[in-house]
Formats: C-alpha cells, sequence, structure tokens
C-alpha cells in the first residue's frame, strides 16, 4: 500500500486523555473538557495524529464515567455540550482527529432505561437490560462472576429476578441481543458523529452479548496463575464473547461509514482476544483496528513476547478469506500501571522511557499513548485512605490500584502543578511533579523531545506506519526486526536489557535514530537504532 492512499487513521499516533486528570479549568480539582481544550497545544506539539477522550457523559461516576447514565450529555463535573463542541473545534484547528469512547454493553443503574426495565416485566424496556429468574433454591441462575468480585448478578425485588452485571452492580448489562438497544445505542453514535468526532473507541466490546442459555463457565485451568478475583477462576465461555457480537459490529462500521472516514477502535480482553480483535476488524465492512491486553499487563517486556505479538498479526487473510484487520497498540491506559513500574529498576527509568517510546513507535499498526507517557510519569502509590478505584477498594490489596495511573498530569513543578487550582481528586507525588512539562519543555535533551523527535521520525517514513514487519532478532534480551515499504528499509534494534550487548547490523545504512548509545557494534542498556537501508539476515517477510 502506497503511503498517499492509506487513511489517515491506519498507522496512526493516537494521545489518550483521562478527563479527570488531564487538566482543570474551574478550580473543583477535577479536569474537564475545558482544560482539554486549554491543553491541546502540548499534545499537537507531540505530532500525534488524534486525541481518544475517555467517557466525560452524564454519570453518576461509581466507576468513574464507565457507567453512563445519559449518552448524548456531559457530566457537569467535565462542563457542557458547548464546551465539548469548542474542544472539537479546537483539535481539529490543530490538525488533530478526535476520538471518543462509546460503552455499549452496560449503562449506570440510574439510566431512564434501566428505571423503566425494572418496574416490571411487561414495560416497554422489560428485556433492554439482561433479566433471569432465580433457580428453584433462589440462588442466580448460573455461575458467571463480575470482575469487581463476587456473582455477576444482583437480585431485583421489583422485578423479582436477577440482573447481569459484569462489572459494578451499578452497571447493569445491556441486552444487546434485542435490536431495539442496538438502535438506541446507534442513535447515540449518530449523535456524536453530527457534532464532529473522528471515531470511538468502544469499551469492552466484546462483553456487550451473552450466552442466552444461561449456561454456567467452565473452570480455569490450574496454570499456577495467581488469581485475585473470582472472575479469574473461569474460563468466560458464556458470559462474553457471542458470536453476534459481529453482526452489531457491521451496523456500527455502516453508521459511521456515513459520516466519512471514520476510525473505530475495540478494546478486547479476555481468553480469546486474538480471535476477537480479528473477527472484529476483518473486511470493509467492520472496524477499523482493535487492541488488546497483550502489553498492557504483561509483568516483563521481552524480546520473545514482541516478536509473538507480531507474529500473529503478518497481515495475511483469516481462514473465510477475509483481510486481516489492523492492530493497535498501548503500552499504558487508564486501567493498566505505568510500564515503567512494571518493566524496569527505578533508577534505569529515566533510560527505559527513551527506548520503550522508540520501540512503540516501532511497532506495526496503530500506537496510543496515555497522557503522561511522554513524561515518563510512573505508577503513584495512593494510600487506602485515599483511594478512588472501586476495585482497588474491593479487593484490597491484592488488586493494584487504577488510581496510581490516574493521577493528575503534572504542567508546572508548584505544589499543585498547574493542573488546578483547587484539591486535585487524586494526590500528585513529588517524583511526577519533578517530571513536569514546563520543566521539560525547556530541556531540550528531555524525554518530552526525545518523544516528539520519535513520533515526527514515523510519520515521516512510510516504512514505519505501514510497512511490513519482519523479525530478525529475539533473543534474551536484543531484539531486531524490519519494517519494509516501497523500497524503504528500516532495521530497528533494542537493548532491553542495562547492560551494553553487540549485534549485527548488516549493511548500517542512515542511522535515522540513536537513543541511549552510540552507534555502533554495541548497543549500550536500554539502547535503541533505527537504521534507514540497513538488510538483515534473509527470510520471508511478514
Amino acid at each position: 500500500m502506497a503511503g498517499g492512499e492509506a487513511p489517515w487513521w491506519q498507522g496512526a499516533a493516537i494521545y489518550q486523555i483521562y478527563p479527570r486528570s488531564f487538566r482543570d479549568s474551574d478550580g473543583d480539582g477535577v479536569g474537564d473538557l475545558a482544560g482539554i481544550t486549554a491543553g491541546l497545544d502540548h499534545v499537537a506539539r507531540l505530532g500525534v495524529d488524534a486525541i481518544w477522550i475517555s467517557p466525560f457523559f452524564t454519570s453518576p461516576m461509581r466507576d468513574f464515567g464507565y457507567d453512563v447514565a445519559d449518552y448524548c450529555g456531559v457530566d457537569p463535573v467535565f462542563g457542557s455540550l458547548a464546551d465539548f463542541d469548542a474542544l472539537v473545534a479546537r483539535a481539529h484547528a490543530l490538525g488533530l482527529k478526535v476520538i471518543i469512547d462509546q460503552v455499549y454493553a452496560h449503562t449506570s443503574d440510574l439510566h431512564p432505561w434501566f428505571a423503566e426495565g425494572r418496574t416490571d416485566r411487561d414495560n416497554p424496556k422489560a428485556d433492554w437490560y439482561v433479566w433471569a429468574d432465580p433457580k428453584p433454591d433462589g440462588t442466580p441462575p448460573c455461575n458467571w462472576q463480575s470482575v469487581f468480585g463476587g456473582p455477576a448478578w444482583t437480585w431485583d425485588a421489583r422485578r423479582g429476578q436477577y440482573y447481569l452485571h459484569t462489572f459494578l452492580k451499578e452497571q447493569p448489562q445491556l441486552n444487546v441481543h434485542n435490536l431495539a438497544v442496538q438502535e438506541a445505542l446507534l442513535g447515540a453514535a449518530r449523535f456524536w458523529l453530527e457534532r464532529g468526532v473522528d471515531g470511538f473507541r468502544l469499551d469492552a466490546l466484546n462483553h456487550s452479548m451473552h450466552d442466552p442459555e444461561l449456561r454456567d463457565n467452565p473452570p480455569a485451568p490450574d496454570d499456577g496463575k495467581v488469581r485475585t478475583r473470582p472472575f479469574d477462576f473461569q474460563i468466560r465461555q458464556y458470559s462474553q464473547s457471542h458470536p453476534d457480537v459481529v453482526g452489531f459490529v457491521e451496523k456500527i462500521r455502516k453508521v459511521c461509514d456515513e459520516y466519512g472516514a471514520i476510525h473505530t477502535v475495540a478494546e478486547v480482553g479476555g481468553d480469546h482476544a486474538e480471535i476477537e480483535m480479528k473477527a472484529f476488524t476483518s473486511g470493509p465492512d467492520r472496524l477499523s483496528s482493535a487492541y488488546g491486553f497483550d502489553f498492557l499487563y504483561a509483568p516483563a517486556l521481552t524480546p520473545a513476547l514482541v516478536a509473538d505479538i507480531m507474529a500473529r498479526w503478518d497481515g495475511t487473510p483469516g481462514a473465510d478469506g477475509r483481510s486481516e484487520g489492523w492492530p493497535s497498540w498501548a503500552f499504558e491506559n487508564h486501567d493498566a500501571p505505568r510500564a515503567v513500574s512494571r518493566w524496569c529498576a527505578p533508577e534505569d527509568m529515566a533510560a527505559y522511557a527513551r527506548m520503550k517510546l522508540a520501540l512503540l513507535a516501532a511497532l506495526r499498526g496503530n500506537i496510543i499513548l496515555y497522557q503522561g507517557e511522554e513524561l515518563g510519569l510512573e505508577q503513584d502509590e495512593i494510600p487506602f485512605h485515599m483511594l478512588q478505584d472501586p476495585e482497588a477498594i474491593a479487593n484490597w490489596p491484592l488488586t493494584l490500584s487504577r488510581d496510581g495511573v490516574r493521577t493528575p498530569l503534572p504542567w508546572t513543578g508548584e505544589d499543585l502543578a498547574g493542573f488546578t487550582t483547587g484539591t486535585p481528586w487524586l494526590p500528585l507525588s513529588l517524583a511526577n511533579r519533578a517530571r513536569n512539562i514546563a520543566e521539560q519543555e525547556g530541556d531540550p535533551g528531555s524525554l518530552l523531545h526525545h518523544a516528539r523527535a520519535v513520533l515526527v521520525l514515523r510519520r515521516a517514513h512510510p516504512a514505519l506506519r505501514l510497512g511490513s514487519f519482519r523479525l530478525i532478532e529475539a533473543g534474551e534480551a536484543l531484539l531486531g526486526f524490519e519494517r519494509v515499504l516501497e523500497g524503504e528499509r528500516i532495521a530497528c534494534w533494542f537493548n532491553l536489557s542495562p547492560e551494553p550487548l553487540s549485534f549485527d547490523g548488516g549493511e548500517r545504512g542512515e542511522v535515522l535514530l540513536s537513543v541511549n548509545t552510540a552507534p555502533g557494534a554495541t548497543i549500550d542498556g536500554y539502547g535503541a537504532v533505527w537504521l534507514r537501508g540497513a538488510v538483515g539476515p534473509s527470510s520471508d517477510q511478514l
């Protein structure tokens, strides 16, 4: 595929914004839409193609916006629809596309649909959620477990039935098998498309349909993994990933196509994520991309891990002959811990963060940077009495709090880091305040400037955005691969250890990028080198 023929989103770099923690414009300690608008210059200077904004919809905030009470409303804590329109206008003026979350698997229990549906068994929305009678002994209809702990069923005395919730009991599961529910959700999509959004990130999409027979999930095999939640003790064979999700995906794509070149990316987790990612994205009538949790929860970043993940996405058609979809990759997000805190020692974070950004930018697929990743922010430790994350509170201390990756973005080195003039909703650590935007902006050698340079190179070279991937080497610590398109060949080498390693770069070619090392026969600890024109050992391209 020629670089000029590709849609804007293919090979794109996308910057995720978590609204509560990006920037606060009104001093209440919670980030908002006007704060995002005020901070978009920083994002645009990075050289990304788009922003993805996590939920800002009307919500009681039991799960901080992922419990939606009005799909077409802005929660007052974040501002108004006028603030959203101003944000879109400013983003587009800066050349940034705007992607927003859509949560189609569940709503808040305060959503009017659920309030109507729970009144009795005969109302117009009686089957808009997943309701079921108890077993003869009064227990839940099957053994499905919730992500946040305990059964995925809660009793409702008004209907004399249980309702399903994969997450919090305040997040009842929509019955997306119901065509009326599908049309209502597609109507919400049209509402935001009319306001100028350029695409959607579809939250927990494979949780949107269940087995109508409500069969018990089988137990997970005894594979030695540490299990901290009842949810982890099952293979979710029946509680998620119903084959009919693909038909709904095609409807989403059709609606998006009505509004032009729209980008849709699905979040897909679970036991069969890769299969579902490909099913949701294969062919021109489905979603444009999907991402799984391959890197997000990996305890270590190794050459073998990268090689294995990339080998699964080699661009070949599937068994049904449909073209393979386009993957997206993230090392961090609002749910997953900061990568530098997972993957290296504290004393190595500065060097590791540079290498990590270079590796992410060299992968085949779209890349997603989470806010603060360009600054090298580490995972913050939040004491129990300050926790906001409902999962961490419920499973303390065995579940790592998501709050540690959601702490406010540091704009300055001041006490409140330029994030707010009030009391921030989560505390700001001294370590991350020291990595603030203002200080890094003034230092040409900072990680922030490095991130910009890496993203500029990715955008400038079609081989990095769109090219094929061929593995050269995946040793214990040395990783090498090539990206190739239309005669442009870029060999990318990475040392994932703190010790120097020798490598055979073949024909050296032009040095496009050198990270933490001087180009030569060795790569220093946590170093990286991109070589344009270099040719590695011969083998079939992926």
